[in-house]
């Protein structure tokens, strides 16, 4: 299959380039500026089987913020112009993923709809440089131009490391999950006979 988009985005606060392959390998080619999220986005393909290719800077002199909401709004749009009239996908996806001390779980719903609960309580601080509430934003924004339900759940955990890593590559299986073609499938999965 060839479910691939390019999506580009520009403002005064951040420049995004991104290529996704839905259909990929785990390769990932990732500057932002931004070493913790790229190593987040890393796993994310890996773990999906996406492949991506993101350039992107931002006024990072300022804060992290404009920037990783941008990476979530663009990877997002993405995925949904990737998905197409989203034929033939299982739709649904679900995964726990542990990571020593911590569960985390994600469960998708490509419905078209618009919804994120973030059931995940970082402690406070830090981690890889950014503040942890900037992923809640990451993940808003994802599920907004992604047109996709998400529920990420922190089942328990207490390393704000092995928290955020967790969510991202629960986050990934489920949508590789949600992506699969399924045979015999006329349509989309659903009764109204499509999936916004």
């Amino acid at each position: 299959m060839n479910r691939r988009s390019r999506v580009e985005r520009k403002t005064t606060e951040t420049k995004i380039m991104l290529e996704l392959l839905i259909d990929g390998s785990g390769n990932a080619k990732i500057d932002t500026g931004l070493p913790f999220v790229e190593h987040m986005l890393d796993l994310f393909c890996r773990h999906g089987h996406f492949d991506l290719n993101l350039e992107a800077t931002g006024d990072l002199a300022v804060d992290a913020h404009h920037l990783v909401e941008d990476l979530g709004i663009c990877l997002g749009r993405a995925l949904k112009e990737a998905l197409g009239s989203k034929e033939g996908i299982k739709r649904y996806g679900f995964s726990a993923v542990p990571m020593d001390e911590t569960l985390v779980t994600a469960v998708v719903d490509l419905s078209g709809r618009s919804w994120l609960h973030y059931g995940i309580d970082l402690p406070p601080g830090v981690v890889g440089g950014i503040d942890g509430e900037l992923f809640r934003e990451f993940w808003q924004a994802f599920v907004n131009e992604g047109r996709l339900n998400l529920h990420l759940v922190l089942n328990h955990g207490t390393n704000k490391h092995h928290i955020i890593e967790a969510s991202f590559k629960a986050t990934a299986r489920a949508i590789a999950e949600a992506v699969l073609m399924l045979e015999g499938l006329k349509g989309v999965l659903s009764t109204k006979g499509e999936l916004e």
